[in-house]
């Protein structure tokens, strides 16, 4: 029976298939007082996607629009393994992370200057534990977006693709993510490509040229099945006024900058800016004096300075934005004089800060990032607890800060934004696939960036910084791994690529899009784009270029550092494994932790077991081997032949069971305590005493047979 909701509209449907499951898109059941709700199933995933916006434009200088994914716990059938906080709180990295994934194609789909606030929040309601719902979200976002009435030029769509046995797949389970080469977002607008987001096993730039294409083609029917809705709704669209700058403000702006913004503000990235600032004062200055209302100079530049300002400096900035695009396309010169294919200045250091595990510096151009990694042992990892993961651990974490006084402007100090959620993310992604095995090198590593000074492409910069630190650290990489941005400007149907992109670019760019890689291939890639989406064609222009970037920028970091250390710093925790049998590791915990609570409390060691049966054991030299050499008699097997330091358990008339290794019994029969008769045991032995036995014979029932004869006492 459909619900009829308080407006009389009736539940409306459309289905389509998405590779091979069944699509559905669904209105007016629930969200009766949003601007527009979409209940979106795939699968046995269900998501909300809902939008509201707000009566009257907002009064500031940008587009207010905020999207959010809001896990629920319920949607997985699971309660949050907190033992203090049960209720959903503060969005989990990983959620504030799809939340990004989702706002970047849609955000550039909105017209300049539309300034009315837009809130969409898309809710897992239901989560089928075979994919992941975060592409369900993005289709539940664009779909409401569609029925909102807003200047919104979607439908967009993404897919998050797997290569499995040499074919793409998309929907992976997650045990076919872990197999998969790479774990590529392809979010798509009618044949045109709108954001990309990829971590990847160091697979070639044309398998994810190909995914692309194969993402344009298979991601259409949920294009079209929003499009279908949206003409079954009969959306009204709503009013709106663009906030821009005057036509006749921006024209004399313009004027005023004619032969001012040439070659003179090339070059030297801090001059450029001296000479832009002051420009700018000087063309403030003269429309004051010029346009200003008043009988004095003052008067008029108060006038000015009241009304008219604002409106004149975003026109020069725009003006100045201009002339980056011109001087590319007309004359292949960027503002600080490089060619189009050109890496700024390279300068690094590695071993920078004395007590830390490792460290580095990595400067390109004006953009400088220190990372300083730490080591620890692995009961030190992440436990991750989200609507998705259950029991999940990250065992190395990259943490991304970059402060306000990197660009030079005040700002409040607090907890990371989503920006520096989503950059430390991308730089994690690109070390992850070259990292050491727990067995190979069992620590937790925590690798933090400090940004020192921004201009343009700090994720890569974090990337390279943080490679050389893991080096510096002697953590055992499989190779190094390097990142480029690479930026766009499109003069009609001609593309203009730019390597190590930086901010005056990006600001007047089409396109920003990162990537990194070993020499073997991509570890990583984001891109974004600024305009209405691109073809795949353009984009492999630019993932061809960012290749030669990436390896020069490698050719400098391993001229600095060429390898890993062959040692781990000094102040760094000694950790040693043991690989033992996981049935054995009951008797290293023992009952309740009585006996892993009394290896470490008496050796002061610290010993952490893995579910496979490794055994990392840290603290000083001497615990360490105190630790480990009691372990292993925990989870020694005994041995046919092997002679062993036993302990009296108990006597009986037919001989002793002796203790060989905690738990193990043998019997010493009466026959097999002396060359000469014994005619009583307790005689010979008594409970408690140590003998030295040799372990002669194992039945089929697992006992084993003991004798103490020719064996030294």
């Amino acid at each position: 029976m459909d619900i009829i909701n308080p407006s009389g509209k009736q539940t409306l449907k459309v289905e389509t298939e998405l590779c091979g499951r069944k699509l559905t898109l669904e209105v007016n059941r629930v969200g009766f007082r949003s601007t527009a709700s979409v209940l979106v199933s795939y699968g046995d995933t269900v998501v909300l996607g809902s939008v509201v916006v707000s009566k009257k434009p907002v009064v500031q200088d940008f587009f207010p629009l905020s999207i959010d994914y809001e896990e629920k716990f319920y949607a997985a059938g699971k309660i949050s393994g907190s033992k203090f906080i049960k209720r959903e709180g503060k969005p989990a990295d990983e959620a504030v992370l799809v939340g990004r994934l989702i706002d970047r194609p849609i955000r550039p789909l909105f017209p300049k200057g539309y300034r009315q606030e837009v809130q969409v929040v898309t809710t897992v309601l239901s989560m089928d534990p075979s994919f992941r719902p975060d592409m369900v979200a993005m289709i539940a976002a664009s779909s409401a977006l569609m029925l909102s009435g807003t200047p919104f030029d979607g439908p967009i769509a993404g897919l998050r693709i797997g290569r499995m046995n040499g074919e793409f797949k998309a929907f992976l389970t997650p045990e076919e993510r872990e197999q998969s080469l790479m774990d590529l977002v392809v979010a798509c607008k009618d044949g045109k490509v709108m954001m990309v987001e990829a971590g990847a096993k160091e697979v070639p730039e044309a398998m994810i040229i190909e995914a692309m294409h194969w993402a344009v083609k298979n991601v259409q029917p949920a294009l079209d099945a929003q499009r279908e809705l949206a003409e079954k709704v009969g959306v009204e669209k709503q009013e709106y006024e663009l906030v821009l700058p005057d036509e006749a403000v921006q024209t004399k702006v313009d004027e005023w900058c004619v032969g001012k913004l040439g070659g003179q503000v090339r070059g030297n990235v801090i001059e450029r800016q001296k000479i832009i600032d002051q420009l700018r004062d000087q063309m403030n200055a003269e429309l004051a004096e010029e346009l200003g209302e008043g009988e004095t100079t003052e008067e008029r530049i108060a006038d000015y300075t009241d009304r008219m300002q604002g409106e004149y400096g975003q026109a020069f900035e725009l003006a100045v934005h201009k002339e980056v695009r011109r001087g590319i396309i007309e004359d292949g010169v960027r503002p600080d004089g490089r060619k189009l294919d050109e890496v700024r200045p390279l300068s690094s250091q590695v071993g920078i800060l004395p007590r830390v595990h490792g460290s580095s510096l990595f400067t390109r151009g004006l953009t400088q990032a220190m990372n300083i990694v730490t080591l620890a042992p692995l009961s030190f990892a992440q436990i991750v607890d989200t609507m998705e993961v259950t029991d999940g651990k990250r065992r190395y974490m990259h943490h991304y800060n970059a402060p306000s006084w990197t660009v030079g402007e005040c700002g409040r100090i607090g907890a990371p934004g989503r920006r520096e959620i989503g950059h430390g993310y991308l730089a994690e992604r690109a070390l992850v696939p070259v990292l050491p095995d727990e067995e190979e090198f069992p620590y937790a590593i925590r690798s933090v960036t400090e940004i020192m000074s921004q201009n343009g492409s700090t994720s890569m910069a974090a990337t390279c910084s943080s490679c050389m630190a893991l080096m510096d650290a002697g953590v055992p990489i499989k190779r190094p791994v390097s990142g480029v941005a690479m930026g766009l400007m499109m003069d009609g149907e001609t593309p203009y690529v730019l390597t190590d992109l930086m901010d005056a670019e990006d600001f007047a760019g089409d396109m920003d899009f990162k990537v990194t890689g070993t020499t073997e291939g991509v570890t990583a890639l984001q891109m974004d784009m600024k305009v209405h989406g691109l073809p795949v064609e353009v984009l492999e222009q630019a993932i061809e270029q960012s290749h030669a970037g990436r390896m020069f920028i490698l050719e400098h970091m391993l001229s600095v550092i060429a390898e890993p250390r062959k040692e781990i710093s000094e102040y760094a925790p000694r950790i040693e494994k043991i690989i033992v049998n996981p049935d054995k590791i009951g008797a290293i915990i023992g009952k309740g932790g009585e006996m892993i609570n009394k290896i470490t409390s008496e050796t002061g060691a610290m010993v952490d077991i893995a579910d496979d049966g490794l055994v990392t054991i840290s603290g000083e030299n001497e615990a360490i081997e105190k630790a480990a050499e009691w372990i292993r008699g925990l989870v020694e097997e005994p041995e046919v032949g092997k002679v062993y330091e036993g302990t009296v358990a108990t006597i009986k008339d037919f001989g002793a069971f002796v203790t060989i290794l905690p738990g193990v019994d043998g019997m010493l029969h009466i026959s097999q305590i002396s060359d000469k008769r014994v005619e009583n045991v307790g005689d010979v032995l008594k409970v408690g005493q140590k003998v030295r036995v040799k372990l002669t014979a194992i039945d089929d029932r697992g006992r084993l047979s003991l004798s103490m004869r020719n064996v030294e006492q």
